[in-house]
This record gives C-alpha cells, structure tokens and sequence, in this order.
C-alpha cells in the first residue's frame, strides 16, 4: 500500500490512542453515565487504536480496518451523548458536536476503502 492517505489514517489512529493515556481525564469526561468501568475503557479504547493503527502496517491490515470500524462504531454512542448533553456545549460549538456523528460514517468508509 503506498497511497499516503492510508498512512495518514493509520498515524492518526496511533497519535489518537496515545492521547487516551497522555490525557485520559479528557476522555474520561465524555464517558456516557452508562458506561461501567470508565477509566479501563478509556484505556482501552486508547490501545485499540494505537494496535489497529500499528496493524495497518502488517499483513493484519484487512483485520486492523475491521477493528476500526467496529471501533468506530462502538464510539457512535459517546458522540449521541455528547450531543443531547447541554454540558458540551462549552466544550465544542453546537456545529462541531453535529458533525462528529456523520464524520464517524465517514471515518468507517475511509477505512473500508482499503479492503
């Protein structure tokens, strides 16, 4: 694979999981009330993006865009609290909580392209 947007995606996923341990109480913040073990989540949603990202790189790949997507999806729930939640307002404008629904969709067919 030698399209540099591919490696894009996957350096993004490994900077992104990295910052769940550099800056967890970030993410610990935007943890959904129903979501038990919040700290070994954040954790561990941190490490399957730095190992997703790392995989990519490997003849794992297909497996790797596969967890991405799963893993995309498993994060649709924290954007939908996020955005029915008046508290993140201050965080991000409106605009931004909106398009962090849609973008996961387009985060998903970005990877699924390259299967």
């Amino acid at each position: 694979m030698s399209n540099w947007h591919y490696y894009l995606m996957a350096v993004l996923y490994i900077i992104a999981g990295i910052l769940h341990f550099i800056s967890p109480r970030k993410y610990l913040s935007i943890m959904p009330p129903y979501i038990p073990y919040k700290k070994e989540m954040v954790y561990l949603s941190g490490v399957a993006e730095i190992l997703f990202g790392v995989l990519l790189f490997t003849t794992l790949k297909d497996y790797a865009i596969w967890g991405i997507i799963l893993m995309l999806i498993a994060f649709i729930p924290v954007h939908i609290y996020m955005l029915k939640e008046k508290k993140f307002e201050k965080v991000a404008p409106r605009w931004v909580l909106i398009i962090r629904v849609p973008l996961q969709f387009a985060f998903m067919f970005w990877a699924y392209s390259y299967l």
